[in-house]
């Protein structure tokens, strides 16, 4: 009889544990924020799988009129507004749980892991159609390594957000820098390269139809290569600053606010090129910097070290 007792205490502390575990309360504004980052990332699938079956068509909305590879990565940029604001809105209403981090991954990898790997295939696949490979082997190979360059992102972007989840502190304090690549930046290099060939590129044919060729296809053949690049960028530990809390959030030197006006001078001028620049330049400098610092002057302070003074008279 006692084993049976102890059987039965041993359910209840169970059914206590995991009712004192049952969620019974969230904070809906930031959760609507960011279950719009994530409906975002699917709209963004959704025009890359329309695109195909629309051809040379554009999407058109009233006076909108886009092509439905730009429509997507417009859609991911605006997953990118969402999660910015998101966590802003939770920590200034003090609001900040477990549950709206979890939320916000789940999101993250819809917006900036699933729709970038499928808009970049879906535009891969559609190009490289159109050219008229003959050498079957040379096609067979080229789709394969699309698709691991696919799947490695998308995995590198599963690793990187749960690798966050687990390291990631509440103090805004604390939000000063990142350890590897942001979701969301990996994320901005390959769609503003994508929206920079579908929306700006087309005006070169009309100028040069030499150069628009050859823009095209060094854009198309480095996307596959760039999606591999941002994945190890990602899950290394490299540090990349908080773009917000260290240059534009409270005081800042005059210099700061000078680069933001430059910034806005060439969104201005041109936003697919402004974005195209401000993606890649951000994705490159922390590994600048690591590699500087890391590899050149580490080896110039070792090389100081081991050369012999100079003799003097």
């Amino acid at each position: 009889m006692m084993p049976r007792l102890k059987t039965q205490a041993a359910k209840d502390n169970l059914l206590r544990r995991v009712r004192r575990q049952r969620l019974k309360s969230i904070t809906i504004l930031p959760s609507l924020i960011t279950i719009l980052n994530g409906v975002c990332g699917f709209a963004a699938i959704v025009f890359a799988s329309n695109a195909v079956t629309a051809g040379t068509g554009d999407f058109s909305y009233h006076k909108l009129h886009l092509p439905y590879f730009a429509m997507s990565g417009y859609m991911i940029l605006l997953a990118m507004i969402a999660d910015t604001l998101d966590g802003r809105v939770a920590r200034m209403s003090k609001s900040t749980s477990s549950f709206g981090g979890q939320l916000d991954s789940l999101c993250d990898i819809i917006s900036f892991g699933v729709a970038p790997a499928f808009l970049m295939l879906k535009i891969l696949e559609y190009k490289l159609g159109l050219s008229g490979l003959n050498d079957t082997t040379l096609a067979s190979f080229l789709e394969r390594f699309i698709w691991l360059a696919a799947a490695a992102y998308i995995s590198c972007v599963a690793i990187r957000l749960a690798r966050f989840n687990v390291e990631n502190e509440e103090d805004e304090s604390a939000h000063m820098s990142f350890v590897g690549l942001p979701t969301p930046a990996a994320a901005g290099v390959i769609v503003s390269l994508i929206i920079f060939h579908q929306e700006t590129l087309p005006e070169l044919s009309a100028k040069s139809t030499f150069a628009y060729t050859f823009c095209e296809n060094a854009i198309i053949f480095s996307l596959p290569f760039l999606a591999l690049s941002m994945a190890v960028l990602m899950v290394s530990r490299i540090r990349y600053p908080h773009i917000l809390n260290q240059y534009i959030k409270g005081k800042k030197p005059f210099a700061h606010f000078i680069r933001i006006l430059l910034f806005l001078g060439l969104v201005i001028w041109s936003r697919q090129a402004a974005l195209l620049i401000i993606f890649c330049s951000f994705a490159a400098s922390g590994f600048v910097k690591w590699f500087y610092y890391k590899i050149i002057k580490k080896n110039s302070a070792l090389l100081n070290k081991n050369t012999p003074a100079a003799a003097t008279d």
